[in-house]
Formats: structure tokens, sequence, C-alpha cells
């Protein structure tokens, strides 16, 4: 794993007991056997997201369980024109259509992909002349997201397996990158910031929803991997994140939307969900 100036952009953790979505209150929990973070590397996270991910792929219909739409109130953007087997499964904090500025045309990538949702919702304003390439390194993912396409006979949206570190796209492909509450589940969150920075055209757009916090999280938490399985000790202080954008040459970095992530207060720095925008010159 490259090593960078901010040890905040590169975490360590070992692989997590459970990983719940990323979206909704969660609570603080310890098991007797909590894994720290102190002797692992980034495949051991990765791994450790596929697998749960892969799961829930597989197994479930929501990511709140049977009852679905457990994440729909985060959305502005209508999600009534898509159909309810994938509208249901959100596993997203927030609504990157909304800040996207989407036009007909244009080629959008969706980091982390997941069950297809926002590629969906990305496809139907960028219509046929547009394209929509989601990323997703969940095999069990890419094949819910492409049924749910075939299905549906979404024409111009294709899934593609691989790291949101490292991309399988070729440079300025991108004029729109999205993504929804997955960077912070990245170990290195500079080499998703450069890779998105590569793909991107000139002029390109980065917008995605992410969970930030205000503050540092201690040692102690970030060594639980529950509490990153639950999209909170994997995420970074909302300056080190719009920092690290500008740091590879991303300009207009800024938050145009916070919402508090969870009602438990017990965390040393505070938690948000974010609508973060940045662009590439």
């Amino acid at each position: 794993m490259s090593q960078i100036s901010d040890p905040n952009l590169v975490l360590k953790a070992a692989n997590p007991a459970t990983q719940a979505c990323c979206g909704g209150t969660v609570t603080q929990t310890t098991t007797p056997n909590a894994i720290t973070m102190s002797n692992a590397t980034a495949e051991d996270i990765h791994e450790a997201v596929k697998s749960r991910y892969g799961r829930l792929a597989e197994t479930s219909s929501s990511c709140c369980g049977d009852g679905g739409g457990c994440n729909a109130n985060l959305y502005e953007t209508d999600i009534n024109l898509i159909p309810s087997e994938v509208a249901e499964f959100s596993l997203g904090c927030g609504d990157p259509i909304s800040i996207a500025e989407l036009r007909p045309g244009e080629v959008v990538v969706d980091l982390g992909s997941g069950g297809g949702l926002d590629a969906f919702l990305s496809a139907q304003r960028v219509g046929e002349t547009g394209r929509v390439i989601g990323i997703d390194m969940t095999p069990a993912m890419i094949e819910r997201a492409t049924q749910a396409r075939d299905k549906q006979g979404f024409k111009n949206v294709e899934f593609r397996l691989g790291q949101i570190e490292h991309m399988p796209i070729e440079a300025n492909t991108a004029d729109v990158i999205i993504s929804n509450c997955v960077i912070n589940l990245a170990p290195d969150k500079k080499a998703v910031f450069k890779d998105a920075f590569r793909v991107l055209k000139s002029g390109g757009r980065f917008a995605v929803a992410d969970i930030v916090t205000e503050g540092e999280l201690t040692s102690d938490e970030r060594a639980n991997m529950d509490f990153w399985s639950e999209c909170l000790t994997g995420a970074i202080d909302v300056n080190v994140y719009l920092n690290a954008l500008r740091e590879v040459g991303f300009v207009d970095a800024q938050v145009t939307h916070k919402a508090a992530y969870s009602d438990n207060n017990d965390f040393t720095a505070k938690i948000f969900s974010a609508r973060i925008t940045a662009r590439k010159p």
C-alpha cells in the first residue's frame, strides 16, 4: 500500500465481523473478539467488504430486510420511475444524482454501483445518447445489477468488476463520477481520488454522497471493525477529504450539504453524511 502524507487517508483493517448498510441510524457495538486495524492490509478490507456485500446481494431485497425502501427518503431525486426491486435495494447515505447536474449524452461512472439504483437514475438523465458505467468489486452485486438492467431494458448501462482505486476504465472517459457511501469504505482514499481524476475528462465533475467526520476518531474507535463496517470508522475528517481532492488536482472541492448520520453521540468526532462536489480543470 502506498504511503501518503496524511495517515487518515490510508487506513488499515482486518476482516470485519459484520457490515451494516451504509444508511440509517447505527449503534456502537463492541464484540468480545473485535478485530483491530493494526496488522492488516488493503486487501483484507477489500475481501471483507466483498464478502459482506456479496451476501447482501444474494440474500436481501433491501438493506433493511424485506420491508424495503429504507433509504428512499434520502433522495430528492424521484426514484418512483425505477422498478421497486431496484429502488428498495438502497445501500447509500445520500443522493448524488441531485448534485451531479447530469445532461443528455454524458458518460457517467458510478463508483461502488451495488444493485444499480444510482446507475439507472443516471441512465434516465443522460438518455440514449449517454452512457453509464458502474464499477463494483463484488461479483454478486455485478450479477444482480446486470440482471436488473437486462430485465428493465436499460441499453445505456454496463457494469464492470473492479476496485474503485484502480478502475477498469480508460483515462479521460467520464463527464461525471458519482458515488454513494462507498469511498469511506476504501482503505486508500487518495488512490480513489487519483483514479477518479484520471478517468474524468477535462472539465469533468465529481459528485458523491459519502460519510465524513468533523474532528478525528480515536484509535480505539478506528480499531473496531464493527464500526468500520457500519460506514463509520473508515470516514475521515471533511477537511482532510477536501484537501485530498485538491492535492490530486481537483478544483472547486466543496461540501454542498451535510446531515447527521448517527443519533449516537458517543463518538469523539461528529459523523455526517455529506454531498461533495469537485471538478477536473
